[in-house]
C-alpha cells in the first residue's frame, strides 16, 4: 500500500506585521498542491533552504528527493532499514538521515553520494539535525543519548546523558547556541551546543515529548507529544508560556519562517502508544488530520484533511509558500 507525503500549498490572506493591529484579522489557508508516495509509512520530510526539494524518509529504507517546480524524483537514497529522520544543510549541499540500523549517514545533495556513515549509537536513530553553521550535528535515539558529531570528519565531540528514555527529537536554536531534545521519559532538555553542559529540564508533560520546534527567532520552543498537547516555552527561562490542547496525539509541530503560525500532526487518543507504535506498526485508529494555529493565541485556524493515516511528520519551507506532512 502506497504512502503518502502530501504537501499543501499556503496563501496568507492578510500579510501584515506582527506588531500591527490589522494582525489580529490575520489569518492562513492552505490547498492540496501535490501528493508523493513511498511503499511503506511516511517518517519525515524536509525541504532545502532555497525550498526547492523536498526530501522525504520512510519505513522502506528509503530518502527520497523531489523538485517541487514539476514533482520530479530526482534521486532515491538507499538505507538498510527504514529511515527515520532527514535534515538538509543550511548550505543545501548536505542532507543527514537517521535510521532503524542505528547509524547517522550524510549525504551529498547534488549526487546522492553517501558520504560518511556515523556509527555510535546503541539503537535506532529517531531524530537528526545539522547546525545553522553545517559544522555539527546533532542526533538522538533509542540508546537514551543525544550526539553532537563534526560534520567535516564525522568525529563524535560529545555525548549528553541525563534521558531516561528513548529521546524521541532533537533540535538546535537558529543561533546554534543551544540544543533541545525531547524524550519518552516526559521532558525536554535544553544544553549548550558548545560545551554539552545541561542549561535546564522543561518539565510538565504528562506524557512522551515526541516533537521539538524552536520559533525562528530562537526566543521560544514548541513541543508536542502524546498527552494531546502542544506546549510553548520560553527558552530563556523555561517558562511555559501557553498549552493548546488538540483532539490528537501530537507527532510532529513546526513553526513557519515568520513564527506566526504552528503545524500540528498526529494519532487519536486511544491510539497505540508511541514506543509501541514504532514496534507493532500502525493503528487501528488513526488521525489523518494536519492542524493549523496561530500562535498568538492559540487559535485553531484550519484543519486539513487528504491523509489515510496518522500524520508522522509536519514542516514548513523556508519561503513560507508551503507545508508538507507525511503519513
Amino acid at each position: 500500500m502506497l504512502k503518502k507525503i502530501t504537501q499543501y500549498l499556503l496563501s496568507t490572506l492578510a500579510v501584515v506585521s506582527l506588531a500591527t493591529p490589522a494582525f489580529s484579522q490575520a489569518t492562513l489557508r492552505a490547498r492540496l498542491a501535490h501528493v508523493f508516495h513511498h511503499s511503506d509509512v511516511g517518517r519525515e520530510a524536509a525541504f532545502s533552504p532555497d525550498s526547492q526539494i523536498l526530501a522525504t524518509s520512510s519505513a522502506d529504507r528509503m530518502v527520497k528527493l523531489w523538485r517541487l517546480s514539476d514533482d520530479r524524483l530526482l534521486r532515491t537514497l538507499l538505507h538498510p532499514e527504514g529511515v527515520t529522520s532527514v535534515a538538509f544543510s543550511n548550505d543545501g549541499q548536505w542532507l543527514v538521515s537517521g535510521s532503524y540500523d542505528h547509524n547517522v549517514r550524510i549525504w551529498r545533495v547534488s549526487d546522492g553520494a553517501l558520504v560518511r556513515t556515523l556509527t555510535g549509537h546503541e539503537g535506532v536513530v529517531w531524530s537528526v539535525a545539522f547546525s545553522p553553521d553545517g559544522q555539527r550535528i546533532v542526533s538522538g535515539g533509542e540508546d537514551k543519548t543525544v550526539r553532537v558529531w563534526r560534520s567535516a570528519d564525522g568525529a563524535l565531540l560529545k555525548i549528553l546523558r541525563g534521558h531516561t528514555l528513548n529521546v524521541w527529537h532533537v533540535a538546535f536554536s537558529p543561533d546554534g547556541s543551544l540544543i533541545a531534545s525531547g524524550s519518552f521519559d516526559k521532558t525536554i532538555k535544553i544544553w549548550r551546543s558548545d560545551s554539552g553542559s545541561l542549561v535546564r529540564t522543561l518539565s510538565g508533560s504528562k506524557e512522551a515529548v515526541v516533537s521539538l520546534d524552536f520559533s525562528p527567532n530562537g526566543q521560544t520552543l514548541a513541543s508536542g507529544g502524546d498527552d494531546s498537547s502542544i506546549r510553548i516555552w520560553r527558552v530563556r527561562d523555561g517558562a511555559l508560556l501557553r498549552t493548546i490542547e488538540t483532539p490528537n496525539h501530537v507527532y510532529s509541530v513546526a513553526f513557519s519562517g515568520d513564527g506566526q503560525w504552528l503545524a500540528s500532526g498526529g494519532r487519536e487518543r486511544g491510539a497505540l502508544g508511541t514506543l509501541w507504535k514504532q514496534i507493532a506498526g500502525p493503528s487501528s485508529t488513526p488521525d489523518p488530520t494536519v492542524r493549523l494555529w496561530r500562535v498568538r493565541d492559540g487559535k485553531l485556524l484550519q484543519e486539513l484533511a487528504g491523509h489515510a493515516d496518522e500524520v508522522m511528520s509536519v514542516t514548513f519551507s523556508r519561503d513560507g509558500k508551503w507545508l508538507a506532512s507525511s503519513s
